[in-house]
C-alpha cells in the first residue's frame, strides 16, 4: 500500500496576489481532497514568498510550505527543484498539481525523473477513478483532435494543468490555516545552470493566457494595419489579440501572441477567430475555449468545423460594424 498521501499545489505569484491559474489549481484540488478525504497543502517558492501564504490559506489550503531566498529571483528550474523535492520528501503527496506555464512545464518532468515517476502534462480535466481512487487525468493529444484519459500508477501522481480548465477557489478570509517556513539551503556554487541575461519584451493590456476575451487573426488580416482593427476590437471588449504563425513570422504582430501548437494555449470564454483557416496546429492552442466564434470569406474553411457560431464574409466589412455596434452600446450604458 502506498505510504504517500495529500495534495501539493505548487503555487505562482504575480504581483500583488497568486497567478489565477493557482487559483483555479486550489480549487481543483480542494475538490480532489474532499472526495479522497485527505489534506490539501501549497507551497510557495521565490523571494518574499511568504506574503502570499494568507492568500492561499483563504483559497482553502489547510498548510503552506515557504521556501524563500534571493536565489529564486532569476526563475531557474534547478533551485526550484531543489526545494520543491525537500518540501515533498517531508510530506509525501499523493498529487502535486502545477501549472502548464513555463516553470511548471520544465518542474514536471524534471521531478518526476528525480522521484522515479511520471508526470502527465497539460491535462484539461481531472476525476478520480471510483474503484482505485487513482487520478483519471484527461488531456489532448492529436494536435487538440482528439482526448486521451491517463491514468498514472505509481506516486507521487504530477500533473500539470491548461488554464481555464476548473472554475477558480473562492476565497474566504476566515479561514485558518498553518505556515511552515522551510530554510533553502542551496548553494549557489553547486548549481549546473546560470541566467546570462534577461529581455523583458513589454506588454500593455491584458496578458494573452489570462483574457476572457481574444481575437485572433490568421494570413487573411493581410497586414499590419489589419492586426490594429482586431487590437481595437480586443480593447473595447477588455481582451487580448493573438495569431496564428504566419502573421508572426511575417512580423505583423509580436511572435509572443502567437497561439497552436509552437505558440501559446489559451482558453478564453469567447474566441473571435479572424481570417484564420483553422489548421490543427492552431486549433491545438484554443479548442477549449467556451465559445469559438468564426469570421471568414471561405465557407469551406477549417474554422466553422470547430466554431461555435460563423459568419461567411470579408473580416473588412464585419469587424469594422462590430467596432462600432459595441462602441454604441458602451456609451448607451454609461
Amino acid at each position: 500500500m502506498s505510504i504517500n498521501k495529500g495534495i501539493l499545489v505548487f503555487c505562482e505569484f504575480s504581483g500583488d496576489s497568486l497567478t489565477s491559474l493557482t487559483l483555479e489549481l486550489i480549487g481543483a484540488g480542494s475538490r480532489l481532497a474532499k472526495s479522497l478525504d485527505e489534506e490539501l497543502s501549497a507551497v510557495l517558492i521565490g523571494d518574499n514568498a511568504g506574503r502570499y501564504a494568507q492568500e492561499a490559506i483563504s483559497s482553502g489550503v489547510s498548510k503552506v510550505y515557504v521556501i524563500e531566498d534571493p536565489l529564486f529571483k532569476e526563475s531557474l528550474c534547478e533551485p526550484y527543484l531543489i526545494a520543491l523535492n525537500k518540501v515533498i520528501h517531508q510530506i509525501s503527496p499523493s498529487i502535486i498539481l502545477l501549472g502548464q506555464t513555463t516553470l511548471g512545464r520544465d518542474l514536471a518532468p524534471c521531478l518526476a525523473f528525480h522521484l522515479n515517476t511520471v508526470a502527465t502534462m497539460d491535462c484539461v480535466g481531472l476525476e478520480l477513478d471510483p474503484s482505485s481512487r487513482r487520478l483519471l487525468m484527461t488531456r489532448p493529444v492529436y494536435g487538440g483532435n482528439a482526448e486521451v484519459i491517463q491514468i498514472c500508477e505509481t506516486d507521487p501522481q504530477i500533473v500539470t494543468v491548461r488554464a481555464k480548465s476548473f472554475d477558480p477557489a473562492i476565497q474566504d478570509g476566515s479561514r485558518q490555516g498553518e505556515i511552515i517556513r522551510i530554510p533553502a539551503e542551496i548553494d549557489p556554487q553547486q548549481l549546473r545552470t546560470k541566467m546570462i541575461s534577461v529581455h523583458t519584451e513589454s506588454q500593455a493590456g491584458v496578458k494573452l493566457e489570462e483574457a476572457r476575451v481574444v481575437v485572433a487573426g490568421g494570413r487573411g488580416i493581410g497586414s499590419a494595419d489589419g492586426f490594429k482593427q482586431l487590437g481595437e476590437l480586443a480593447g473595447i471588449l477588455n481582451g487580448a489579440v493573438g495569431a496564428t504563425r504566419p502573421p508572426c513570422d511575417k512580423k505583423w504582430i509580436a511572435d509572443s501572441q502567437q497561439i497552436g501548437l509552437t505558440g501559446k494555449i489559451v482558453s478564453p470564454d469567447l474566441y473571435f477567430a479572424v481570417g484564420l483557416s483553422g489548421a490543427s496546429q492552431h486549433l491545438s492552442g484554443c479548442y477549449t475555449s467556451r465559445i469559438i466564434v468564426a469570421i471568414n470569406k471561405d465557407p469551406e474553411a477549417n474554422i466553422f468545423k470547430a466554431a461555435h457560431y460563423g459568419i461567411v464574409d470579408d473580416w473588412k466589412n464585419i469587424v469594422p460594424l462590430l467596432i462600432s455596434r459595441l462602441k454604441e452600446v458602451a456609451v448607451h450604458n454609461k
